[in-house]
């Protein structure tokens, strides 16, 4: 019996560990379509970005403060980043086309 509770309790204290860097872990998605971004309602800090770009035309996510993020994305090509890791709001656009804007909330 005394054997039967030991995997129990290391099995316990490692899914606990599993949810609570789950969050980090998981993945959010900007998508870029007719010169306009689609950009999830918040993400993770530390949260890996994917930016699909489905414009033949090459564009920018770049954050107001570049020292958050900058990345570039060819036309019809994806990229990634990883989100800044304090919480906030981070206003961004596009380099080549300053009409295109977006917010990202890391919370």
């Amino acid at each position: 019996m005394g054997s039967a509770t030991v995997p129990s309790s290391p099995a316990t204290s490692s899914s606990a560990a599993s949810m609570s860097s789950q969050p980090a872990a998981q993945a959010a998605v900007i998508t870029i379509d007719k010169f306009d971004y689609s950009v999830p309602a918040s993400v993770s800090p530390g949260a890996m970005i994917t930016v699909e770009n489905k414009d033949g035309e090459k564009h920018t996510v770049t954050a107001d403060n570049a020292d958050a993020f900058d990345v570039e994305v060819d036309g019809d090509g994806n990229t990634s980043f990883k989100a800044p890791t304090t919480p906030g709001s981070y206003p961004f656009s596009c380099i080549f086309h300053s009409n295109m804007t977006g917010v990202l909330i890391v919370k």
